[in-house]
């Protein structure tokens, strides 16, 4: 098949979890044999991030006005040129210029597409009528018209349920993991050697963007009540800035813990996998987390995890019984939680290999791939096409467009 996904940017320090599943994403799917293209942004492009993704076709569009919604006017031709030679498009996340290009030129020639919103549907109080405009001016056609919409939990379906798309339109499917990257772990010591942090520390891990909707600060205020009853605890936060890590640091130095708080910046490849197999426990406080996926790949590296109650996160873990779940916002709750993880260390590691066990049984990128072709096919054919039967012609060559 010929097969579009479309993002926003392509840079994992930028996108974070959804660009590194595109990237995992796409690369499976060419190496099964379908020609696969992506359309992104130029906006903080990682040229070599790019590169080392063999067999996908990267188009990088130039991005104008990077502040939350990013303009691509190079995108309408190529789209309008490009896409009858696609058998399915695929838009991740909801609100975007592109999505409103694609769906257009995709009603026009045929083209069945799917939205994968990675819970972006929600409006929050941020930008909460500017988000309320783009809904009711694209938004809900755009969900309405698409031939099926992807919820990666129970709580991303029931947020298109609820956006009024038909149950029979929506999906679910869980994100897959490639779990052949976690088969052989860093040795245990090399964060803590490399960042100075002794032995008899107890890491009490962050991992993702620092942005506001994280609930970094709650994590932050639990930790300083823990840590005025333990000498023995760090804060170690992972992760790019993405405009919030001065509320942090100025949270921080307000609850006197600056010297049990550490910031590391992103982390990639083995480097984070070092981090994770270093934590004794990784928390996820979220405002909102459609699935787990950063405490999932802690699970992998053997590491116990929390998360709160009000997200798919939560819904996941409490499902594979991967860790421990707290009420959100519940600063003592959370504190007692990140407690209970220290002092009972084999009850957490126990519970974390079981359902890393389940991981790697169930949600490898080899087993998962294919629920994803098989959407594509059923979608293919509502349209009264089938898979290959794209118009005929060959798209430009691979490679990185300025």
């Amino acid at each position: 098949m010929k097969i579009l996904h479309a993002f926003l940017f392509f840079s994992v320090s930028t996108g974070g979890g959804t660009t590194d599943f595109l990237y995992k994403l796409t690369r499976a799917q060419a190496s099964r044999g379908h020609e696969v293209t992506i359309y992104t942004g130029d906006y903080r492009l990682d040229p070599s991030y790019v590169r080392s993704l063999n067999g996908v076709r990267v188009r990088a569009f130039r991005s104008w006005m990077n502040f939350g919604f990013y303009l691509m006017p190079g995108l309408i031709p190529a789209a309008r040129r490009e896409l009858p030679h696609f058998d399915v498009i695929h838009l991740h996340l909801y609100r975007s210029f592109q999505n409103i290009v694609l769906h257009h030129f995709a009603r026009k020639f045929g083209v069945p597409y799917v939205m994968d919103s990675h819970g972006s549907l929600g409006r929050f109080a941020r930008k909460r009528h500017v988000k309320a405009a783009f809904d009711h001016l694209f938004g809900e056609r755009l969900l309405r018209e698409a031939t099926r919409c992807i919820g990666e939990t129970d709580m991303g379906v029931r947020e298109y349920l609820e956006r009024g798309v038909a149950p029979d339109k929506v999906v679910r499917i869980a994100p897959p993991f490639p779990i052949e990257e976690f088969a052989d772990l860093p040795p245990a010591g090399l964060f803590r050697q490399r960042f100075g942090i002794e032995d008899s520390r107890r890491i009490v891990m962050f991992l993702g963007r620092i942005h506001w909707i994280k609930g970094i600060d709650i994590l932050t205020e639990s930790f300083a009540q823990l840590a005025q009853r333990r000498s023995d605890v760090r804060l170690i936060i992972v992760g790019p800035d993405d405009g919030y890590r001065s509320n942090i640091e100025a949270l921080i130095d307000r609850l006197g813990i600056r010297e049990r708080v550490m910031f590391t910046g992103f982390l990639a490849g083995r480097e984070k996998l070092s981090a994770l197999v270093d934590a004794d426990v990784v928390v996820q406080t979220s405002r909102y987390e459609q699935g787990a996926w950063a405490p999932i790949e802690a699970v992998l590296c053997g590491t116990p995890i929390i998360v709160s109650d009000n997200s798919g996160a939560g819904e996941d873990v409490r499902r594979m019984d991967a860790g421990y779940v707290v009420e959100f916002d519940n600063r003592q709750d959370l504190e007692e939680k990140i407690e209970h993880v220290l002092t009972h260390p084999d009850e957490a590691r126990g519970k974390t290999l079981a359902a890393k066990a389940y991981v790697e049984t169930h949600l490898s990128m080899a087993r998962s791939v294919e629920k994803y072709e098989r959407l594509y096919e059923l979608c293919v054919r509502e349209k009264g096409r089938g898979p290959g039967e794209a118009t005929a012609g060959s798209l430009p060559d691979g490679g990185v467009l300025r």
